[in-house]
């Protein structure tokens, strides 16, 4: 069997989109996308050696080599977009077939899972954390359908913070081989005390991974970001994506972050935030209002207060903005806190001690 056999029937027969620009490798005159002759006025040019009056590679072959390069595997199994998102609704459009298939998460979670399963009619299975916010594998397993087509396990966990261990996701593609597809959503994996799993792709076929540059390489506002799959998935998926997903811009940006000096530095802030989140959970634990704060090993903390409602507003008085994340399952009273600069995370500290002070 092969693992595109999963998929929907209508997208292994679909013929992809032929772009303008995989028609232009060699060109010196490209006369075939009805591409404006001129750069856009008042934009300095050229952006690195990239017009913006013509398309980009839709799988710029550069970002390509560097993004294998940094996760340590082969190109033909990256698939590039826009961040994690545009990946998640393209396997669920891929494979599950409407009204029939689901998707199975494990909240609270990320809520992007269930919004794009939502939009595509897919049945949404969820399979809770424990009381630890930790994923019970038997549980899993159990509660999962036969129409099940899609797991998404997010490590380090949104909003949680927690990891999902190799030996775990190991087990659930093993059990799930020749079934359904095992997605690991790894935006927040650098922040991590863990290898990326990465490691298992050799070994599970029906195993899938995101990574994104939006987090520790800071470039949320780029948009950059990838699923590492067997690379028939890949070629499927490029199928149904858009045929130009990455803007220009954004492909600049990445290279840059991505060069020799942009990976030293990134090591360095990576460290630094680390260095905060431990230092921020220290100081919130030995806050009367604080009741909880969860063990992390992403860029974030998720903190229970007293009274989060009163915390988050007094917050946002000082010019603090926290995410209120009482919306998830089993996370009434728990307010999300990124780890920023030292500044940053000082000035939250003071705010926090400050409220305490004055009731």
């Amino acid at each position: 069997m092969s693992i595109l056999d999963l998929a929907r029937p209508e997208i292994r027969g679909l013929q992809a989109y032929s772009s303008a620009r995989t028609e232009a490798a060699m060109a010196e005159v490209m006369l075939n996308a009805n591409e404006s002759a001129w750069p856009p006025a008042g934009v300095p040019m050229p952006l690195h050696g990239r017009s913006l009056n013509r398309y980009p590679d839709p799988q710029p072959r550069d970002l390509l080599a560097r993004l294998a390069e940094l996760y340590s595997v082969d190109e033909s199994r990256i698939l590039m977009g826009r961040g994690s998102d545009e990946a998640i609704d393209l396997l669920i459009r891929a494979f599950r077939r409407p009204g029939m298939d689901a998707i199975a998460i494990a909240p609270p979670t990320f809520g992007m899972y269930s919004v794009c399963a939502a939009i595509q009619g897919a049945k949404c299975i969820q399979v809770p954390l424990d009381r630890r916010f930790e994923l019970d594998v038997d549980v899993l397993l159990e509660k999962l359908p036969a129409s099940l087509k899609v797991v998404f396990l997010c490590s380090p966990n949104n909003p949680t913070g927690g990891l999902i261990s190799h030996a775990s996701i190991g087990r659930i593609a093993t059990a799930l081989h020749e079934r359904a597809l095992v997605i690991v959503d790894e935006a927040y994996i650098e922040f991590a005390n863990a290898p990326s799993a990465t490691v298992l792709l050799g070994r599970h076929e029906n195993l899938g991974i995101l990574r994104t540059l939006s987090k520790a390489w800071g470039l949320a506002g780029a948009r950059v970001g990838c699923l590492l799959a067997d690379s028939e998935v890949i070629s499927l998926l490029r199928r149904i994506m858009p045929p130009y997903p990455l803007p220009t811009p954004s492909i600049v940006a990445a290279l840059a972050a991505l060069n020799a000096e942009g990976l030293e530095l990134t090591r360095q802030r990576i460290g630094l935030v680390v260095s905060e989140r431990e230092r921020l959970a220290a100081a919130l634990v030995r806050l009367p209002s604080v009741v909880e704060v969860l063990p992390s090993q992403a860029n974030f903390l998720c903190v229970r207060f007293d009274d989060a409602a009163r915390v988050q507003r007094s917050l946002q008085r000082d010019g603090v903005i926290v995410r209120d994340v009482g919306r998830h399952p089993r996370l009434e009273g728990y307010l999300r806190i990124t780890v920023g600069s030292r500044e940053e995370n000082s000035r939250l500290l003071e705010a926090l001690v400050r409220q305490e002070v004055s009731g």
